[in-house]
């Protein structure tokens, strides 16, 4: 009686620690939101849907998203915001291309100095945010005005235009290519290597997250910064750190983005830093900071593009694709804190 009772016991034990486990994982809604939208489109339109090259493109789409959304995730994860990536991948895409078309500066080394023009601007936009203590949203929206601004007055008043083509004719672009823009063959499709680049950004990120001391102070600054200091932990470097992580990112969507269409548009990554937040939100971070996954970015960012992409092959108008952003964030905040609470309540 006593062995029988010990053993239901443990079982039950066993139970409750499963479902816990499974309920503090950040992206267990963003995953079974996934498995959702893939079967309905599977279903709508499974001739595309299940070929390879259909996946190549929504996965293309997604991972346009994902290499911007997974940073701002983390720095969510910190307790902060950046409103500037969307402008910030317009003004390094016309930083290189005007260096390029007007002084006949290699691509190469125009992205380089676009990189470093993009990282100061991340440097600047953590440092206003630590020493005036002002709310990130504010300074960075700012910033979003302020980048698109001179990215569009600047490009008008050296070129008069706000688009620069024939960027392969350019010196250097054979190199950029090969880095940001070849394509490998699987099948009959195509696989932009924008894939592998989401990819890859997305394993070292949720690496930094779960297996390094850095990851425990991202935890630790946007769930109770003031504790975190008290035991050590940076903050401000921290969080300067990660805006300038986010601005590499924007950076480096830009890259591809210019070498992939050969050409500049100064409004290039208009919006993006709002759906960049909703992929993040979507992937289970939340907006008070503190808690989320990289992983749960990079699915938030496999849902919109689906989706995206999703509608065209139904041929549905894309227009309604608006109105399924508006309400998958409204509905992925209201699981996030259902999830969330069941965590608290299942380690009681």
């Amino acid at each position: 009686m006593s062995t029988t009772a010990t053993s239901v016991k443990d079982e039950r034990l066993a139970e409750i620690g499963l479902v816990t486990q499974l309920l503090r994982r950040p992206e267990l809604g963003a995953i079974t939101g996934a498995i959702v939208v893939w079967l309905f489109f599977a279903i709508v339109a499974p001739e595309a849907w299940f070929s390879l090259r259909g996946t190549a493109t929504y996965l293309e789409v997604a991972a346009s998203l994902g290499i911007v959304a997974i940073p701002v995730a983390l720095l969510m994860i910190g307790g902060e915001f950046d409103l500037s990536v969307g402008s910030m991948v317009g003004l390094s895409g016309a930083i290189m291309a005007i260096l390029a078309t007007v002084l006949g500066v290699p691509l190469w080394l125009g992205a380089l100095i676009a990189l470093a023009a993009a990282l100061f601007i991340g440097w600047l936009n953590g440092v206003m945010v630590v020493k005036t203590g002002l709310p990130s949203f504010i300074i960075t929206l700012g910033s979003l005005f302020i980048i698109r601004g001179l990215t569009i007055g600047l490009t008008l008043l050296i070129t008069n235009r706000t688009q620069l083509g024939g960027l392969d004719d350019m010196p250097g672009y054979e190199l950029m290519r090969i880095l940001f823009a070849i394509d490998i063959p699987i099948g009959d499709a195509r696989f932009a290597i924008s894939i592998f680049w989401w990819l890859l950004i997305g394993v070292v990120a949720s690496w930094i997250l779960l297996r390094t001391s850095v990851g425990n102070w991202i935890f630790g600054a946007g769930g109770a910064a003031h504790s975190a200091r008290q035991v050590g932990v940076p903050v401000n470097r921290l969080k300067i750190g990660l805006f300038m992580t986010t601005a590499t990112a924007a950076w480096l969507l830009a890259m591809i983005q210019v070498t992939t269409v050969k050409s500049m548009d100064t409004l290039r990554g208009e919006q993006l830093e709002f759906q960049a937040i909703i992929a993040a939100v979507v992937g289970g971070t939340l907006l008070t900071g503190g808690y989320g996954s990289a992983i749960g970015a990079m699915v938030g960012a496999l849902i919109i593009g689906m989706v995206r992409q999703g509608v065209v092959f139904a041929g549905v108008s894309a227009d309604w694709f608006q109105v399924f952003m508006g309400a998958m964030l409204i509905i992925a905040v209201l699981i996030n804190n259902y999830i969330r609470k069941r965590a608290e309540a299942a380690r009681r």
